[in-house]
């Protein structure tokens, strides 16, 4: 304390002490400087010291500071600002958070290549564009998502209101769109960000800040005409983005809860039960099965009749075999789920989609709002080509039906029954990212088409009046930011930027009233009058 006071006083001789001291100090009558010793200051907080060591720097016209109620707050902030700035500085580290990542303009290219393809599939079945908030109240997150809640971001209080980063796009911020705007039918899309904190594995395309890309029909149909739709629109995405075979695993929570009923599991093990079988697909049955009776509580003798069902996959087959167990048949819930089941096969069989598809008892999806209908689109392995990796990147696509989530929202607990699908950007991108970097593939970042170019100097003036011209004509145009570059370089950087024409005016150019228009691919020059220049460029254009 003594030596953060000599600091001061050597800074701002100015100053009194009176106006860096607790009141308690100020107002001490008859005391000298040497009273101020540590053992009466005791330890003290570092927010306290951090603020006193920031008025210490302030010019002596500055503010005095305010009064330090905690003496322990003093001497803390002293010790640290004298033995910690240049530790701190040195360790400092320039990167992204974990978890996260910055794009490039060539990742950029490959990027907005995906998302318009899967937003003009969704445009094509005539869905509306939304938006909602990057957060939402802590509490409509947390009790929607069951054990998945502990990887939600919480963020900090800073005016009253307890709120989260969305977890998703389409079962929370939709949902209560629904409910707070009472829309009772919608078919929308949504692409944004979202953020999940969980262990991110950055080569399958697993990230905490991701992507998604969400399709949804609310409202009250008859059965299994919008489940249809979603898994063609999947089929759809896929096939388009050619990444490969791929197929769509489909399951019914029903029929879920129904197994679990006649194996003997007690109802309010359903959710936990179902988030262990949700597992499958990346745990053996033996590891699933030792979770559900170790960790869960589940009896060996109920575990291994779970594992009887849900290691069955199959096509309308499976469903009709379904129909012949003398207890699943009984259950009024796996009855319904089997009931709608047949009848979704028939209209993707109408889609041309159903060899795509399979009715997997292993899927579960462990969120806990579905309650009808589940799918998920996996790729199929295939062996690697010579010099390349095999990516194994888990679902690209997953969704289901959700009829009872809006009334959640709701005041009076009205429902509005939904089905959707949301598209993993983030593991298609890390696919085609990987697939592109093998074949070498060269990627355009920007789509300029016509750069205007100069042999000579003092021609700034009239290379700014052309591209105005080619701007205005909605023409894609570029020059370069000098006022006398050399024609060689203006050439080498359209052949690296891959633009395909080059208009060039000069002296001559001028006196004749022409524009040369070269093709930069074949190198070939043509004189073209200048009140005809638009029209012959937005002609090649078109004809390329």
């Amino acid at each position: 304390m003594v030596l953060g006071l000599r600091l001061h006083s050597a800074l701002y001789p100015s100053w009194g002490l009176a106006c860096l001291l607790p009141r308690s100090f100020a107002s001490c009558p008859g005391k000298s400087d040497s009273c101020l010793t540590m053992p009466q200051l005791g330890l003290l907080h570092r927010r306290a010291w951090a603020s006193l060591l920031g008025q210490l720097r302030r010019p002596p016209g500055a503010v005095c500071i305010r009064v330090v109620h905690s003496h322990s707050q003093v001497a803390e902030a002293t010790l640290t600002s004298q033995l910690k700035p240049h530790q701190e500085k040195s360790n400092f580290i320039i990167k992204t958070p974990k978890g996260t990542r910055d794009l490039s303009p060539q990742q950029m290219v490959v990027r907005e290549k995906i998302l318009d393809m899967v937003v003009s599939c969704f445009k094509r079945h005539g869905a509306k564009g939304l938006d909602t908030p990057a957060f939402e109240l802590k509490e409509m997150l947390t009790e929607k998502y069951g054990e998945d809640s502990m990887l939600i971001y919480d963020l900090k209080d800073q005016g009253g209101e307890l709120l989260s980063l969305r977890y998703d796009l389409t079962e929370v911020p939709f949902a209560r769109y629904l409910a707070m705007n009472k829309v009772k039918k919608m078919k929308r899309y949504h692409v944004g960000k979202v953020w999940r904190r969980e262990s991110p594995t950055i080569v399958q395309g697993r990230y905490r800040e991701f992507c998604q890309c969400d399709f949804d029909i609310a409202g009250q149909f008859d059965p299994m005409i919008p489940d249809a739709e979603c898994l063609k629109i999947m089929c759809e995405i896929l096939s388009g983005l050619q990444l490969g075979d791929f197929l769509i695993k489909v399951n019914d929570r029903r029929i879920l809860d129904g197994i679990f009923a006649v194996c003997g599991i007690p109802e309010s093990k359903f959710h936990a039960i179902c988030s262990s079988i949700d597992k499958l697909d990346k745990m053996s049955w033996k590891d699933v099965r030792h979770e559900m009776v170790a960790k869960k509580g589940l009896a060996p003798e109920v575990a291994d009749r779970i594992g009887d069902y849900v290691q069955c996959h199959g096509g309308v087959s499976l469903v009709e075999q379904m129909f012949q167990d003398s207890e699943l048949s009984q259950n009024q819930h796996a009855l319904e789920g089997l009931r709608d089941l047949k009848l979704l096969f028939e209209y993707l069989t109408l889609f041309g989609v159903a060899e795509k598809i399979s009715f997997d008892l292993s899927l579960a999806r462990g969120l806990d709002y579905y309650t009808g209908v589940i799918y998920e689109a996996v790729l199929l392995q295939t062996s690697a080509r010579a010099g390349e990796e095999p990516l194994n990147v888990g679902s690209v696509a997953a969704g289901g039906r959700y009829d009872g989530l809006v009334g959640m929202f709701d005041p009076k607990g009205h429902k509005v029954p939904c089905v959707g699908l949301s598209i993993g950007v983030e593991r298609i991108f890390s696919i085609v990212e990987q697939r592109m970097k093998n074949v070498g593939e060269k990627i355009r970042t920007t789509e300029t088409e016509v750069f205007v170019a100069t042999p000579q100097k003092n021609f700034l003036q009239e290379r700014l009046k052309l591209i105005a011209e080619l701007w205005d004509a909605g023409i894609k145009a570029e020059l370069m930011y000098k006022n006398n570059p050399k024609l060689l370089t203006q050439l080498r950087y359209c052949e690296n930027m891959g633009i395909p024409l080059m208009v060039i005016i000069g002296e001559q150019e001028l006196k004749e009233g022409v524009i040369k228009l070269r093709s930069v691919a074949s190198r070939e020059e043509v004189a073209i009058k200048r009140e005809n220049l638009v029209a012959e460029i937005q002609k090649r254009l078109s004809e390329s």
